[in-house]
C-alpha cells in the first residue's frame, strides 16, 4: 500500500453539510459511538479512533438529496456505509434517534436511511 504524497500525515475525513451541525453530529455519535468537538458551532467533528473522523459544516442554506436523484434534482455527492450485525434492528434504533428509511430500496440486504439533514447512508450486514 502507498503512502500518498509526501506530507500526508494521515488524518482523513469526511464532511456533511448541514444547517445544524452540532444536532447531526450528536445523531451520529449515537449512532455509530465518538467524541464529538462542538468548540465551533459551524464545524463539528466526530472522533471515532485513529485517524479518521466525520465533521458536519454549516449550510445555511442546505438543500438535502433526493433519493434516487432524477433530472435535476440535487444528488447526493457522497454516503457513508455503516456495518451493523442486523439490519432490521439497527433501521429500528437509527429510526429512534431521527432517521426516516428512504422511499426507494435498491438491495434486499441494504437500507437505505436518511438523516436528520436528509443525507443518504446505507445500514448493511457486516459478514466481515
Amino acid at each position: 500500500m502507498g503512502s500518498g504524497i509526501p506530507g500526508y500525515t494521515g488524518w482523513i475525513g469526511t464532511v456533511l453539510g448541514t444547517p445544524d451541525p452540532v444536532g447531526l453530529s450528536r445523531f451520529y455519535a449515537a449512532l455509530v459511538g465518538g467524541d464529538v468537538d462542538e468548540r465551533d458551532g459551524t464545524f463539528v467533528t466526530l472522533h471515532r479512533s485513529g485517524t479518521t473522523y466525520l465533521a458536519f459544516q454549516l449550510e445555511v442554506d442546505h438543500t438535502p438529496p433526493e433519493w434516487p436523484a432524477g433530472p435535476g434534482d440535487q444528488q447526493m455527492q457522497v454516503h457513508l456505509d455503516v456495518g451493523v450485525s442486523s439490519v432490521p434492528e439497527a433501521v429500528t434504533d437509527a429510526q429512534a434517534l431521527g432517521a426516516r428509511l428512504a422511499g426507494f430500496q435498491p438491495q434486499d440486504d441494504v437500507r437505505v436511511m436518511l438523516d436528520p439533514a436528509g443525507h443518504p447512508f446505507c445500514l448493511y450486514l457486516d459478514r466481515g
